[in-house]
């Protein structure tokens, strides 16, 4: 188990999900992870947390409009939002909602890299991001299927100064020693008309048998139970097709 304090900047912070049925997203998360969600604020647009043993975990929030299509942002931590905004713009990245408040939790943004992938920032304030990761049913890894790898491994040493690790198939962004987030070509059966896309990893002790309880639970398996040198993953989408992995790494 992880509990976080502050993060730094360049590390993942935070996830959320847009869905057109927040109670039933609820239950299913619920019922996956053991997440509980807090009540929709209205002034937050409908926004509610994931928490899992009294710690939040990650954020649930209805669409924006309806031809939305469900799925998990990914978030990097900024301690000025403004001057990341000006670093995309810089990098050849486009603001979809530039940097704003969040009453005092903190300051957010949301950009697409040049290859079409769209991640968040997160300035934070009393809100300091995900408060457990790495444990059971909690954010482990995030992950860049792109298009244009060079253009992405470009972008994101400007935006966030990550350096890029290649291994044969795919390359880690590392922050000093530390791998923060993965990146691979878009594989070969995903359609040509979706863009590079991030998504979420949650860990896993078994990922089989927790894909097997996904599509009980409504979901659908993409990819089942692969392993890998450093684990064994599976991707999934939960009912209304927003996707993520599961991941169990294998620890030294």
């Amino acid at each position: 188990m992880t509990v976080k304090t502050p993060y730094q900047p360049g590390q993942p912070i935070w996830i959320d999900l847009g869905t057109p049925d927040v109670s039933a997203t609820a239950a299913f998360y619920g019922s996956l992870f053991g997440w509980t969600a807090s009540e929709g604020r209205e002034e937050f647009g409908g926004y509610a947390n994931f928490s899992l043993d009294g710690r939040q975990v990650a954020g649930v929030m209805p669409l924006m409009t309806p031809d939305q299509p469900p799925v998990w942002t990914c978030y990097v931590c900024t301690d000025d939002a403004d001057k990341t905004a000006a670093l995309v713009a810089e990098a050849g990245g486009s603001t979809l909602a530039p940097p704003m408040a969040v009453h005092d939790l903190g300051r957010m943004a949301v950009f697409a890299d040049p290859t079409g992938a769209v991640f968040g920032v997160w300035e934070p304030g009393r809100h300091i991001g995900a408060e457990l990761v790495d444990d059971e049913g909690t954010l482990t890894w995030i992950e860049l299927s792109t298009r244009d790898q060079p253009a992405a491994l470009a972008f994101y040493a400007t935006v966030f100064g990550w350096e890029d690790r290649p291994s044969p198939g795919y390359t880690e962004f590392a922050q000093g020693s530390a791998s923060v987030a993965g990146c691979m070509d878009m594989p070969e059966m995903v359609p040509a008309q979706v863009p590079s896309y991030w998504m979420p990893y949650f860990a896993a002790s078994d990922p089989a048998a927790k894909a097997e309880q996904v599509a009980s639970l409504g979901g659908t398996v993409l990819m089942p139970s692969m392993e890998f040198a450093g684990g064994t993953f599976s991707v999934v989408q939960d009912p209304n097709g927003a996707t993520f992995g599961l991941l169990a790494l294998r620890r030294e």
